[in-house]
């Protein structure tokens, strides 16, 4: 139980109470205050216990004092029926103050930590995540929830752990030559701001220590197959039991189990490149004339991830609002069939079939990667001014007043005479000359970069995309920073990729109370 108290609430409450434009009025001295002013109560609600569809609202006052480093904040209860009870993680006595999103663990050795490093908390500071996902999809969407400051508990298989801490090569080099061991690049780059503890599922004694720690966490995020958990004593109807405002997130099955919880395929294996297959993305993807193509990344495991991340930020809001978690149901088909986009409205809408067109656009015209004298270059004219300029640099005025090519309508009916013509007077000059003539003139183009080129971009390293910290076994490792910048509670870089189980004593210690005897005793028994 974590009453909300001074010094103790998270920005994220801060920053989700805003965005979701709740009523903020300042000037309140604290929660006692307001619920005693029964005055205030009728001017920040009319309603009464008997409205069924009641909202709450919460009334917060906040003060910051930069020099001590500390907040203050207050937090109206909560006026709706009466109601006072928690929004945070784990059972609260009636009379408890509210915790309108969040439990409060101002205590925790990992805030202690950040403070301690002047690191600003994140957005999501204070939010405990349990993580039983492994390869990419889940892993993307956990670390994106550690980048935002959440505190990510990774519950892995002692033997051996997640499945991609042996994918490879390639391995990052381990700085103790007498330690064979070696972590894989493919784990090391989405499982960063995450504290590892090994379980043993499959014992009785592995499952209560999952169900001592779901009393524990705002969010549980797992990838299994389908009814597995369930069998298990792990599925969200026991969960939730256990902690009513619990958020547990399903992302379907193991690496193999790809189309959602219900549905005639539930059970049907699938990698990601199966439904890039099978839900339409290859069939787009490809030269016009050629075999149909995979995207070069597990695009639809990264995407069922932001999705999934997505949906937790939504469930925490939901729940500021209801007082109650919820099991949300993500699917890599679910997933690419909403991200076909405006190909897949073009079917929807008109009945219009796809096609593969390499790099070209259906509807825009220039807008494909062209060969010059030396390599390639991608450029992109959406409106009849880009095109005007376009024809400028290439020397090409006259296209600019032919009727086969004045709009873009034309241009799409004449694609492959104007394609044409593009490429003859490309190919009359290198990369590096168009780009120079092309640059500052209004119109999007760019080179077709390598990795190593990508990382080495001007841009990308300005905006520091590219970051540094040191793992236990690795040393210094570099790392693709977080993709959103935020102006006040940054996400960050907190913690390195943790090695197989090099956080379970700390977390079942301080987190769960277990003293040295008992964890001994689990350890002996391959439960930990």
């Amino acid at each position: 139980m974590h009453a909300v108290r001074s010094g103790q609430l998270s920005p994220v409450l801060t920053t989700l109470a805003r965005n979701a434009s709740f009523s903020l009025v300042s000037g309140v001295s604290s929660a006692r205050h307001a619920a005693r002013s029964s005055s205030h109560r009728l001017h920040a609600t009319a309603l009464t216990a008997q409205q069924s569809h009641s909202r709450l609202f919460s009334v917060q006052s906040q003060r910051y004092d930069k020099r001590a480093d500390t907040k203050e904040t207050v937090i109206a209860s909560n006026l709706n029926s009466g109601n006072t009870s928690s929004f945070g993680t784990g059972p609260q006595s009636s009379g408890a103050t509210p915790d309108p999103l969040l439990s409060m663990r101002q205590g925790d050795a990992d805030i202690k930590s950040r403070s301690e490093s002047g690191n600003e908390p994140g957005p999501l500071d204070g939010i405990r995540v349990l993580d039983l996902t492994r390869v990419l999809a889940g892993p993307y969407c956990t670390q994106v929830l550690g980048d935002l400051g959440a505190e990510i508990i990774k519950i892995e298989n002692p033997k051996g752990g997640d499945d991609t801490r042996a994918w490879g090569p390639p391995f990052a080099k381990n700085i103790d030559p007498s330690d064979p061991s070696q972590e894989s690049a493919y784990f090391l780059g989405v499982n960063r701001n995450k504290k590892s503890v090994t379980v043993n599922l499959r014992s009785s004694e592995g499952r209560q220590l999952i169900h001592d720690l779901i009393k524990k966490v705002d969010v549980l995020v797992e990838n299994y197959v389908p009814g597995k958990l369930e069998e298990m004593g792990l599925g969200y109807e026991e969960l939730s039991r256990l902690n009513p405002r619990l958020i547990y997130t399903s992302i379907t099955g193991t690496y193999h189990r790809r189309y959602g919880q219900t549905g005639p395929y539930r059970m049907r294996p699938g990698y990601d490149v199966m439904i890039e297959a099978e839900a339409g993305l290859m069939f787009i993807t490809g030269e016009e004339n050629g075999t149909p193509v995979k995207v070069g990344v597990a695009v639809t495991d990264l995407m069922t991830g932001l999705y999934a991340h997505g949906a937790i930020m939504a469930a925490l809001l939901a729940r500021y609002r209801t007082g109650r978690g919820q099991h949300i149901d993500c699917s890599l088909i679910d997933t690419q069939v909403a991200t076909l986009a405006n190909i897949g409205s073009s079917y929807l809408i008109a009945g219009q079939e796809a096609k593969r067109m390499g790099t070209a656009h259906p509807s825009i015209v220039p807008y494909q990667v062209l060969p010059s004298k030396d390599s390639h270059i991608m450029i992109g004219a959406g409106n009849d001014g880009q095109f005007q300029i376009l024809c400028s640099v290439l020397g090409l005025d006259s296209l600019c007043e032919d009727p086969a090519y004045k709009t873009n309508k034309d241009r799409v009916r004449h694609r492959k005479e104007l394609i044409s013509i593009l490429t003859e007077r490309l190919k009359t000059k290198s990369n590096d000359e168009w780009i120079k003539a092309l640059e500052g003139r209004g119109i999007p183009f760019a080179p077709i970069n390598n990795i190593a080129q990508t990382f080495a971009h001007p841009q990308v390293v300005a905006r520091e995309m590219i970051q540094e910290i040191d793992h236990p076994k690795a040393g210094t490792i570099k790392m693709a920073g977080p993709a959103v910048k935020y102006s006040d509670t940054k996400p960050s870089i907190r913690i390195p990729p943790p090695v197989l189980g090099q956080h379970t004593d700390e977390v079942l210690t301080d987190m769960l109370g277990y003293d040295q005897e008992q964890i001994q005793k689990l350890r002996a028994s391959k439960v930990v």
